[in-house]
């Protein structure tokens, strides 16, 4: 049996390969073909459509890295071939194994409608079914000849390549142009095909002594022997007629039920700048759009509103036929996010913005609303958002990501989620476990064998289709899910919407487990460092964002000032969309990341034009100085969100250190810096606490060695802390000319850092000023701060609260957390006194403990800031150049202290001269009550919108005072509609009472009166 077996088997795939699949199209006649090589960046299509081509020749060369061909393709359809189908097989010199990876094409009738996009796995271009004979074709294709950056045939290698930047690319044509030819296509070899396929695929699939197994092969053997190998297309409908019982059994009722949801992950930029995603997406709507009008039981799920507005804004021509199909219900806006954007570093109000434009845009293109986040590809989710996704008015998430985790397998696959202040959301991981799916036996089956939540619940969905410009679903695999809709052995198979899953996965599971905290991907950690400057634009851009934002709303209450809403609504969506989850996270190309300190540097000019415009509206004429604080919260008199006269300042004393280098004493501090420009002593003089543990350093910059094993830009390994080098050695250290800071220089490798240690008069908190010129190449670059700190946990900023990981590593779980991300601060604490370290834009870090090696009993907990890495791939030239961070050390710290001082390191003082104070517009009483946003509402009411949350982790009552007369409140989401579910929050004249638990989060609609 088992000989027979194997002998059916190899059968099959001979002649699958060698005889059927190729009599699917049994004749061919070559198109001419001419091509345009446009000169410079991507044309309009109407230029493209009128340039005047030169002829081409298959096998011939063609393409510069990242550049556009226009090719022209004519001929005649023979009279022989009247009443068969027909179809232009158009191969620009395609790899099968590389879709999504390489040259790409769009294909154009003459008067420039589009046609659908063509790819390795999706070349053909349908003529006529039936031709009628003697047709004239003529047909436009639009051609990237897009770089393959990743290796080739398959392997992905992490190579250093200069093809990820145009500027290094060269000009060396980059494919050679295989086939354009006019083909008959034989639709029932292609249909024995797909039964072939699927049984054999099926087949594999089955236990060996199954007797389902045994009925399957040998109904393929007949198969086999009915089809004459002189005469495929003679034999195929014969052929087929032996498969039609074993393709009729149903499927058991016990079988595990996959939804499949046509889709394309396209991400937003990676491999290929912002511009080419424009057109991949182009390429993919165009593909689906047809196949949808094929295919009647298709479903197709899009997500990430700025492709959509791409499409709306570049391509009209094929947004008509999005829109169409959107209405029909069959091509469906998914996630209701404006990009799939990293989850772990965007700040609180750019998460929740992430969900306000994404959402608002399908709800004014298509009046549809998302109850999902679909975020397939992020690289892990911190434990804030599922708040964040119920207060965008959404209840369900999906992600596939967690099972690429190297250490621990995850328990689930549908789950309750819950977040830090208790919101929970139900979530799904496909066990499919891809977001390409492509609908083979070996991926169905996988699902169902893989799905952890047997016996309690037997739904999973499956995104199928090609992503990043592989062109999305294929008919192959709409052909390859019909058969598998009931088909005994296997799974069964539906096309559904991502709602319509949803819906039935949580109602059949209603007593689904819950996993409580963050969902960390043990992979992909050093996207927390990666691009330094990429993500230093992102920090103060949001912070930018806050002010702007903040100044302008209470300039239009006090003074009339227009509100910016059109550019504050453009910079929010060029801010998001910059939050890509290989934007944002450093993973993509040179080019990539070229252009987005170039944009950042633009956001920063017009915001500051902004907030100057706004704080001297605010001023008025004058000559009085004035100091703005931004911050949530008071700082040297000047109330938050206002401005005051700044008040006389202290002193701070310096003086030489006994064994050499500096003393810094502020009468809160005394800080002592050695010789080599290491901090030796932070004494808290309050407390008489040391803050630093015996012997040993901070301030102690530590380079390793990192060459992870795959994925250079993503990834950082366990094993790169098994060497380190502390730079100890300095060049100088001298003190400034302030009196209150020390100067270091240190010099390394190609390198060179210079840091300013500074204590401000009455200040708890050392602050450290580090620039840093890298050379290096495959390095990691550490800033460690040891602390005499007994802790089993720390806590770590996330968006609209906190989250504690252990310091400990008693299991795998909290050993694979040996890198995490952080935004404005860490703490590490002892009942009655902590430690915090705050940052200006750094994200990566990692907190260990160790046992004292002074004599004494006890542990010292380690924190480490990640300040920059030095990996070769897809970015040969990473982070190399000048950097500047700002950290600070704040000893004697409360979780409450770390969120202010956190606050203050990034929205630093403004100073204008006026002519008087600025009263805030919104003030609250209580510190734990934090507000992260002030504007004005988004429908241009002029209605006053405040965002604030519970930043300690406890419960808190607070009065928010208006500075404006109030006619009305209302607690919405974060779309600023009202919930109904919500009780009016309790005001009295412009006074608000408000009572909020755990991290919770609120909005505020303040009507004016």
């Amino acid at each position: 049996m088992h000989d027979d077996r194997s002998l059916v088997e190899a059968r099959l795939s001979r002649v699958l390969d060698e005889r059927i699949r190729p009599a699917v199209y049994p004749e061919s006649v070559p198109l001419e073909v001419a091509v345009w090589h446009a000169p410079g960046e991507p044309v309009p299509v109407a230029e493209g459509l009128a340039a005047e081509p030169e002829p081409i020749g298959v096998g011939a060369r063609w393409g510069a890295p990242w550049g556009t061909s226009w090719f022209r393709v004519t001929g005649r359809v023979p009279d022989a071939w009247a009443g068969r189908a027909v179809e232009a097989l158009l191969d620009l010199g395609f790899d099968e194994d590389m879709a999504g990876f390489q040259c790409e094409g769009l294909v154009y009738r003459p008067d420039g409608s589009p046609v659908k996009g063509i790819n390795p796995r999706n070349q053909w271009v349908r003529i006529g079914a039936p031709a009628e004979g003697g047709e004239e074709v003529r047909l436009h294709v639009e051609a990237a000849s897009n770089p393959v950056v990743l290796g080739h045939s398959g392997h992905h290698r992490f190579l250093p390549t200069r093809l990820g930047e145009k500027e290094t690319a060269g000009s060396e044509p980059q494919y050679t142009l295989t086939r354009m030819d006019l083909a008959v296509f034989d639709e029932t070899v292609w249909q024995l095909v797909m039964d072939l396929e699927v049984l054999g695929e099926l087949m594999a699939e089955l236990p060996a002594e199954s007797a389902r197994r045994w009925e399957i092969l040998r109904a393929v053997d007949r198969a086999l022997d009915a089809v004459d190998l002189q005469d495929v297309n003679g034999t195929a409908a014969r052929a087929r007629s032996q498969l039609t019982e074993v393709l009729a059994a149903p499927a058991a009722a016990s079988a595990h039920r996959v939804s499949a949801v046509g889709h394309a992950h396209i991400d937003s930029a990676w491999l290929w700048p912002l511009r080419e995603t424009v057109r991949k997406v182009a390429r993919t709507t165009s593909n689906m759009t047809a196949l949808l009008e094929d295919e009647p039981d298709f479903v197709f799920a899009m997500s990430q509103a700025q492709q959509w507005a791409w499409v709306k804004e570049h391509r009209p021509e094929v947004w008509a036929r999005v829109k169409k199909a959107v209405a029909d219900g069959r091509f469906v806006p998914a996630g209701g996010m404006w990009v799939e954007s990293d989850t772990n570093m965007p700040g609180s109000e750019a998460m929740a913005r992430q969900f306000v434009h994404g959402k608002r845009f399908f709800l004014d293109e298509f009046g549809i609303e998302n109850d999902e986040a679909w975020l397939p590809d992020t690289f892990g989710f911190a434990a804030g958002l599922p708040q964040i996704i119920r207060a965008a008015g959404s209840k369900w998430l999906l992600t596939q990501k967690i099972s690429w985790s190297q250490t621990n397998s995850f328990p689930h696959h549908s789950f309750q989620w819950e977040g830090i202040d208790g919101t929970r959301v139900f979530t799904h991981f496909p066990p499919v476990d891809t977001y390409t799916c492509s609908m083979t036996g070996g991926e169905i089956a996988h699902a169902a064998r893989n799905f952890k939540d047997k016996g309690a619940a037997r739904h999973s969905l499956a995104p199928t289709g090609w992503g990043d410009g592989g062109g999305g679903t294929t008919r192959e695999m709409i052909a390859k899910a019909a058969r598998l809709r009931d088909l005994d052995g296997s799974a069964t198979v539906v096309w559904e919407t991502p709602g319509e899953f949803f819906a039935k996965a949580e109602a059949e599971y209603p007593d689904a487990p819950v996993w409580v905290g963050e969902l960390y991907l043990e992979l992909h950690r050093a996207t927390l460092t990666s691009q330094a400057q990429t993500k230093q634009g992102n920090r103060r851009s949001e912070h930018l964002l806050r002010e702007a934002e903040l100044w302008a709303a209470t300039a239009a209450v006090r003074r009339g000032f227009p509100y910016p809403y059109e550019e504050l609504d453009r910079i929010w969506k060029t801010v998001l969309l910059h939050q890509f989850h290989d934007i944002l996270p450093g993973s993509s190309i040179a080019w990539v990341h070229r252009e987005a300190r170039r944009t950042y540097r633009q956001v920063a000019d017009e915001l500051n034009r902004i907030i100057e415009a706004a704080q001297q509206a605010l001023a008025g004429e004058g000559r009085t100085p004035l100091v703005f604080n931004a911050a949530p919260h008071t700082r040297h008199g000047v109330p938050a969100g206002g401005a005051r006269t700044p008040g006389a300042g202290g002193r701070t004393a310096h003086s030489a250190r006994a064994d050499g280098g500096h003393v810094l004493d502020n009468d809160v501090l005394r800080v002592e810096i050695d010789g080599r420009g290491l901090v030796v002593s932070v004494h808290d003089i309050e407390a008489d606490r040391e803050t630093l543990a015996p012997g040993r350093a901070a301030n102690l910059l530590q380079l390793h060695p990192d060459l992870p094993n795959r994925w250079d830009a993503w990834d950082v390994d366990a094993f790169y802390r098994h060497t380190v080098t502390d730079l100890t050695d300095a060049d100088e250290v001298v003190a400034g000319a302030d009196g209150a800071s020390v100067r270091i220089v240190r010099s390394f490798g190609a390198s060179r850092v210079t840091q300013v240690l500074s204590l401000a008069p009455g200040e708890r908190r050392l602050v450290l000023d580090t620039e840093v010129d890298w050379h290096e190449t495959e390095k990691f670059l550490k800033l460690a701060f040891p602390l005499d700190v007994h802790a089993e946990r720390y806590a770590s900023e996330t968006q609209f609260g906190h989250f504690h990981r252990p310091t400990h590593t008693n299991t795998s779980w909290e050993a694979a957390k040996f890198e995490a991300c952080n935004h404005r601060f860490v703490h590490v604490g002892e009942p009655g006194w902590g430690v915090a370290v705050v940052n200006d834009s750094t994200y990566g870090h990692d907190v260990t403990r160790a046992v004292r090696t002074d004599g004494d009993r006890g542990t010292t907990t380690t924190v480490r800031v990640s300040l920059l890495r030095a990996p070769r791939f897809p970015d040969p030239e990473t982070d190399q150049g000048v950097h500047r961070f700002r950290h600070a050390l704040v000893p004697g710290a409360d979780i409450g202290d770390a969120v202010r001082e956190g606050w203050r390191i990034n929205l630093p003082e403004r100073r204008v001269t006026g002519a008087g104070e600025v009263a805030p517009l919104v003030a609250v009483d209580q510190d734990a009550v934090v507000v992260t946003a002030v504007k004005l509402a988004d429908d241009g009411s002029g209605d006053v919108v405040v965002r604030f949350h519970e930043a300690h982790g406890g419960r808190a009552r607070a009065t928010l005072t208006a500075g404006f007369a109030v006619a009305g409140a209302a607690v919405t989401d974060l779309l600023e509609r009202p919930l109904p579910e919500a009780a009016a929050p309790r005001t009295e004249g412009d006074r608000i009472a408000v009572r909020l638990r755990p991290f919770e989060l609120v909005t505020l609609r303040l009507k004016r009166a």
